[in-house]
């Protein structure tokens, strides 16, 4: 292990030119990037339909191909699954990221190639071991072991050919043989689905490990550590590993964690964050000083950039690199080798530099609550309302929720308040209806609900009537097409209603 440490390092140093080469030509390497899926897919049924063979620009493209959900690639999708090829991209694929659901599905289904693991994922995060090489030339990580705190489902066998399970589990399970020197735990403990036994043998097999890094979300991260100082009995992540030295993190804003995470950890590490998602590896922090992430432009995704007022419209336009500004707000648009094409992520960035192209991931273009990784949206409330209001004969005249974060002494929840029309008899069994609701329409806060390891039940507050229209009235919002907001990923609003409740009925 420790001759092989050198030797990688080395070798991750001396990828720095090429990641300088599209840093200083990213228009350019842009254009290739999209010249090569198009040529690659010209054959496919989708680039056939599309007459990929005849578009030579951008511009082309743009007016041949019409931006696409996630709903209307479903159809394409289900027929790669069910084991037909050559559909949106021409290699073989066999593998399928589950993800968090749209408004008409429990769970979508990303295919992944061969490419979008060898030349996206995997060469993402080589990128990011290089670049923090190059930020920290004296770093000790690869004498270690890196411990990855994987997703939450295992890989399932579609049929003979294909398989599908979380993003993490797929690139475990598909990551070359020199990389289990380098990580821990083992792969079987790495995918286990039931994540209260997986906490519990992550923490057993890891503790005597000599771990300088960890990668993960950081709700499943901190239930980890905080098991880790019960089975040790140390007060601080440092006494367990005096050789921990980066947290990679991404999913969910890191914001709300620092400072807890400063306090588990109990000395100076380096953080980074990064934009990984099942579609895609997006972005990552090269200094972990830099106000935004590297946006990474020669991994086999094309991307473009909807202002979110084009959001919603018939022909929404795009635009390039070149044409983007600093802190506008952007939906992310992909074309990628995984055969996405003109894909509404669904996700909103700004960019915070333009020499070289940063980012940071404001939210989603509706709202939703992502402070656990649990990705609901409003569909997803809405529905689980109406549900919950069916069971108990309840009305709802207008709710909002927004997350209730880890502290010292509970994990994280969700609040919501809610002004009723009818009041339920029992507002007890109108959360659990509300709760049980929301984990049959979304597998992630399901994952996330499971033996209240992440998340505990909601907090659930009927408000007086009349008081979120106080609330928009003292924001200068009542009337016209102002609303109280469903959802948020952060406390600003639900503190603000909170308090002026208290005010006016203390």
């Amino acid at each position: 292990m420790k001759l092989l440490s050198p030797a990688i390092s080395r070798l991750a140093r001396l990828r720095l030119w090429q990641i300088e080469q599209w840093m200083q030509n990213p228009v350019d390497m842009q254009r290739q990037v999209l010249q090569h899926l198009v040529t690659s897919a010209q054959y496919t049924e989708f680039g056939r339909k599309y007459n990929f063979s005849k578009i030579f620009s951008i511009k082309e493209f743009k007016k041949a191909v019409p931006i696409h959900e996630y709903d209307d690639l479903k159809p394409y999708i289900q027929r790669i699954m069910n084991g037909e090829q050559n559909i949106l991209w021409d290699t073989p694929v066999s593998w399928f990221a589950k993800s968090s659901g749209t408004t008409s599905d429990k769970s979508k289904f990303i295919p992944v190639s061969e490419e979008s693991l060898q030349d996206c994922h995997y060469k993402g995060a080589k990128d990011v071991l290089t670049m923090y090489y190059n930020f920290n030339p004296d770093s000790d990580l690869l004498t270690g072991k890196g411990l990855v705190i994987g997703g939450s489902h295992n890989i399932n066998q579609l049929n003979e050919e294909a398989h599908y399970g979380d993003l993490s589990a797929l690139l475990l399970q598909n990551s070359p043989f020199w990389a289990t020197w380098l990580r821990t735990p083992e792969l079987n403990i790495a995918l286990l689905d039931e994540w209260e036994n997986k906490i519990e043998k992550l923490a057993q097999n890891t503790i005597n490990e000599n771990v300088t890094s960890i990668s993960g979300v950081p709700t499943w991260t901190m239930v980890l550590i905080k098991r880790i100082l019960e089975m040790t009995g140390k007060t601080t992540l440092g006494e367990v590993w005096p050789s921990l030295e980066l947290y990679i993190h991404g999913g969910v804003s890191f914001t709300p964690y620092r400072e807890q995470f400063e306090k588990l950890i109990g000395r100076k590490i380096n953080y980074l964050d990064m934009y990984n998602a099942s579609e895609g590896f997006f972005a990552a922090q090269a200094n972990p000083n830099d106000d935004g992430m590297l946006l990474f432009l020669d991994h086999g995704i094309f991307m473009e950039f909807m202002p979110i007022e084009e959001y919603g419209r018939q022909q929404p336009e795009t635009i390039g690199l070149k044409d983007v500004e600093i802190g506008e707000q952007y939906a992310l648009v992909i074309n990628t080798n995984g055969g996405l094409w003109r894909y509404l992520l669904g996700d909103t960035i700004q960019f915070t530099s333009l020499n070289p192209y940063r980012i940071k991931v404001t939210g989603r273009l509706k709202h939703y609550i992502n402070a656990f990784g649990e990705e609901v949206i409003v569909d997803n409330s809405d529905k689980a309302i109406a549900i919950a209001c069916e069971k108990t004969n309840a009305v709802v005249n207008d709710y909002t929720a927004a997350p209730v974060y880890f502290s010292d002494n509970s994990n994280g929840a969700h609040e919501w308040l809610i002004e009723f029309e009818k009041i339920p008899e029992n507002i007890s069994h109108f959360t659990y209806e509300l709760d049980n609701a929301l984990k049959n329409i979304n597998s992630d806060y399901e994952a996330k609900r499971h033996k209240d390891i992440a998340l505990r039940m909601p907090l659930v507050k009927a408000l007086p009537k009349g008081l979120f229209t106080e609330w928009l009235r003292s924001k200068g919002k009542l009337g016209g097409q102002h609303k109280v907001p469903r959802l948020s990923n952060d406390r600003k609003y639900i503190d603000e209603i909170n308090a002026l409740e208290l005010r006016f009925h203390p």
